[in-house]
């Protein structure tokens, strides 16, 4: 899975000689919580958050009436106020990569760059999301199976045979990553919704056969 088929490519940028106010309302408008900062030729500066923009921004308490904080606020430009250090990432690479930038660093999102290190997308936690969903396929339903199996090379290939004499369709199938001196792990199967009879004859059949942990039936209805 690339970032590029992932990725936001309709990015909102800003220039680093707007004011603070201004990147607030753009914020504001697209309802995101980060802008990356560009020059004219689109090319990455920095990035200013929400977070950035709160901690720049006057204390509630300030005794500045109103005409000397618009001003204050107008004055405040957003090369004053962004992170020039910015971790990004490109569009070939990996959408686990990015995952894991994020998870490790804290991070929202991430700016996606090409070779002249001009803005191509945004990449975000949400879109991690989005990934997950996508590849379990829960919003078209069906039901997962969790089992634990053995680590040793072909012990999948008996539960894809037995689910097919079933006449189970399988949608997705995630399995755990563990260490390699580890003898087991589980594994976690979504297979398409069934006749009610079929389905209580495969789950029988299944806990003689193997090592069943849980069964789970998602009710999620996509509100996209």
């Amino acid at each position: 899975m690339l970032v590029l088929d992932w990725m936001t490519k309709d990015v909102v940028t800003i220039t680093p000689d707007r004011s603070m106010m201004k990147c607030s309302k753009v914020m504001k408008d697209h309802h995101i919580s980060r802008v990356p900062v560009v020059d004219e030729d689109g090319r990455l500066l920095g990035i200013v958050s929400d977070r950035d923009v709160k901690d720049a921004s006057p204390s509630k308490a300030t005794t500045l009436d109103m005409h000397e904080l618009y001003y204050l606020l107008s004055e405040i430009k957003i090369k004053d106020i962004m992170t020039r250090k910015v971790m990004t990432i490109q569009p070939d690479d990996t959408v686990e990569k990015a995952a894991v930038i994020m998870l490790e660093h804290n991070f929202g999102g991430l700016p996606v760059v090409d070779e002249d290190n001009k803005v191509v997308g945004i990449i975000t936690d949400t879109d991690i999301f989005k990934v997950l969903v996508d590849i379990t396929g829960v919003y078209e339903g069906g039901a997962q199976v969790c089992l634990h199996i053995p680590t040793a090379s072909g012990s999948l290939a008996p539960i894809i045979n037995f689910l097919k004499d079933h006449g189970a369709r399988v949608m997705s199938i995630l399995t755990q990553n563990v260490p390699e001196d580890v003898p087991t792990k589980d594994i976690f199967i979504r297979i398409r919704d069934m006749e009610k009879p079929e389905f209580k004859r495969l789950q029988k059949d299944m806990a003689e056969e193997f090592d069943v942990k849980y069964w789970a039936i998602d009710s999620v209805h996509s509100v996209l």
